[in-house]
């Protein structure tokens, strides 16, 4: 399993597809969204600059972590992951490594985002910025969850407009280009983004963390894994 795992990350890193779109793409849209808006407060104590850092952290992470569900129908597409089921690996272990693989790769998204953020002026203190790595990247396991179950969801070929769908959809409920408050904000805010950007907003402004909305956000990764197992077993029962 962690021989495939690193197989997949080092696959997914020389992927110019996932560069663009996973780094140089929510990068560009923080440099651009934030400059937008100034020095303008969006929401109570937090500005443009440290609103667009988190949002455009989770944007592409979100993003590097569905385009698994790409990556898994061109393998069953091709029969790859037929053979795979030929050796001794666990079907266990296959899910668990591409979440595993899927999570790592959404490192450098965040790390990208946070290092230009830095440079155009937002101040945190040493802890803060750690902590706020470490919780955005633990929470895009939940997105690679749902990113694995999407690639068994759907015939290879049908693949593509779910994952855009799931991922504008949800940027769309969670914040990510403008907060969104009143009864919708409400209701949104239970949505998984919403909750993961809610997170590192929390973490930034030293604010307590919120215990509902926490268990909720874990409640999505076992719904999603759970979902991502079942519906390999189903593919499976196929062949």
């Amino acid at each position: 399993m962690k021989t495939l795992m690193r197989l997949e990350v080092l696959r997914i890193l020389r992927n110019r597809r996932y560069l663009f779109f996973t780094i140089v793409y929510p990068v560009g849209l923080f440099a651009i969204m934030s400059g937008s808006y100034g020095n303008h407060d969006l929401l109570p104590g937090i500005d443009a600059k440290t609103y667009f850092m988190v949002a455009m952290a989770t944007f592409g992470t979100v993003g590097a972590a569905l385009n698994t569900a790409m990556r898994i129908s061109t393998e069953r597409k091709a029969g790859w992951v037929r053979q795979l089921r030929l050796t001794s690996l666990p079907s266990w272990g296959y899910v668990a490594a591409k979440i595993g693989a899927a999570a790592a790769a959404t490192l450098p998204a965040i790390l990208a985002v946070f290092v230009l953020a830095a440079a155009q002026g937002v101040r945190l203190s040493a802890p803060t910025w750690i902590g706020l790595v470490l919780a955005l990247w633990i929470g895009a396991f939940v997105f690679s969850a749902l990113g694995v179950a999407i690639g068994y969801m759907a015939p290879p070929d049908g693949v593509q407009p779910i994952v855009m769908v799931f991922y504008i959809g949800m940027a769309f409920l969670g914040g990510t280009w403008f907060a969104i408050t009143g009864t919708f904000g409400r209701i949104a805010g239970w949505t998984p983004i919403a909750l993961y950007n809610e997170l590192g907003r929390t973490i930034e402004t030293g604010g307590s963390v919120n215990v509902g909305h926490m268990a909720a956000l874990a409640g999505y990764l076992v719904v999603f894994v759970a979902l991502a197992s079942r519906l390999y077993q189903r593919d499976k029962q196929k062949i």
